[in-house]
C-alpha cells in the first residue's frame, strides 16, 4: 500500500530486512483484518503504525523506530533529483514566466515560447539541466544546460522564432517586393547560397528594401552588379544600392553648390598700408 512506503523507519535496510519489514507488516496488520477498500486499509495503518509497528522496541535495535527517526532526522539530507525521474511530479517547482517569457532559476533565466508569457509553469531541476513542463498537460516544453554565470539570459532560437512570420512566408513576401527579373534571379540566388540563413536574409531584404523608397533604376544597377560579381547577400546588394544612389547624386550635389556659390559671393574690402609705414615702424623698434 502506497502509505506504508511513506513510514518506513530509516536503518540502514539491506535486501533481506526490506522483506521482514513487509513480512511484518502481511503477518501483523493484514493477516488479521479485512478490507473492503483501499481508503479502509490506509486509514487503519495510521492507528496501527504508531501503537505497534513504530511504537514498540525493535528486537534488532532494541530501541523504538518513532523515537530512532527523529534523532535520524537531523542528519537526513534531502534526495537529489534525477534525469531518470524528472516526468515524476516529486522534484518539480512551480514558477511563472515575465512579461517576456523569461523565468529565473538560480540566479540565471531562461527562455520560453512566447505563449507562456505571464503564466505557470514547472521546472525540474538536476544537478546539470533544467527541464520545464506545461503545468497542465505535463508535457516537456524546453530542457537547458544550467548556467554557471549569474544574470545570463539563456535562450533557444526555437523559443525566439515562435509566433514569427514562417520561412515560407518570408520568402514569398521578399520575392513580391519588385517585379524586376533580376530581382527574382538575385533572390533565388540569395536563397540557393544561404539556406541556413534564409530566415535572416529575408528580415535583412525586408528592413532595407520594404521600408525604404527604392529607385528601379539604381536598384536594376545594384542586382546587376552583384549578379555578375556573385555577391549574392542582402547586405551586399544594400550596400551598392547606397554607393550607387550616391554617385547618382554627386552631380546634382556639384552643381547645387556651385550655383548657391556663385549667387552669393561677394568680394571682401581690404585695408592696405604703405611700405614707409612698416619701416617706420621697423626703425623705432630698432632704436628702442
Amino acid at each position: 500500500m502506497a502509505i506504508l512506503s511513506n513510514h518506513v523507519h530509516s536503518i540502514a535496510l539491506d535486501k533481506g530486512k526490506v522483506e521482514n519489514l513487509v513480512k511484518f507488516t502481511k503477518g501483523n496488520f493484514l493477516a488479521s483484518r479485512d478490507f473492503e477498500r483501499v481508503e479502509d486499509a490506509n486509514a487503519g495503518v495510521v492507528t496501527w503504525l504508531p501503537r505497534r509497528a513504530n511504537g514498540k522496541i525493535c528486537q534488532a535495535t532494541k530501541q523504538i523506530p518513532a523515537v530512532l527517526i527523529e534523532e535520524e532526522r537531523k542528519y537526513l539530507r534531502p534526495l537529489r533529483n534525477s534525469i531518470f525521474r524528472k516526468d515524476s511530479l516529486l522534484g518539480r517547482e512551480e514558477r511563472t514566466a515575465n512579461d517576456k517569457a523569461l523565468i529565473s532559476v538560480k540566479a540565471s533565466n531562461y527562455q520560453l515560447p512566447s505563449r507562456y508569457k505571464n503564466k505557470a509553469v514547472e521546472i525540474y531541476t538536476t544537478e546539470e539541466e533544467l527541464f520545464v513542463f506545461d503545468i497542465f498537460t505535463g508535457k516537456e516544453i524546453v530542457a537547458y544546460r544550467l548556467s554557471l554565470i549569474p544574470g545570463q539570459v539563456v535562450s533557444r532560437r526555437s523559443c525566439r522564432k515562435e509566433g514569427e512570420t514562417t520561412v515560407e512566408e518570408l520568402k514569398a513576401a521578399v520575392l513580391g517586393l519588385f517585379d524586376l527579373e533580376p530581382w527574382k534571379r538575385f533572390v533565388e540566388r540569395n536563397f540557393q547560397t544561404f539556406p541556413r540563413y534564409v530566415r535572416d536574409q529575408c528580415l535583412e531584404a525586408r528592413r532595407f528594401f520594404a521600408e525604404k523608397e527604392i529607385d528601379p533604376g539604381i536598384l536594376e544597377r545594384a542586382l546587376s552588379y552583384c549578379l555578375e560579381n556573385d555577391t549574392p547577400s542582402f547586405t551586399n546588394l544594400k550596400d551598392t544600392y547606397v554607393h550607387f544612389e550616391r554617385e547618382s547624386r554627386r552631380p546634382e550635389l556639384v552643381s547645387v553648390v556651385e550655383a548657391e556659390g556663385a549667387s552669393s559671393y561677394q568680394p571682401l574690402n581690404v585695408s592696405q598700408r604703405s611700405v614707409s609705414d612698416y619701416e617706420e615702424a621697423a626703425r623705432e623698434r630698432a632704436v628702442s
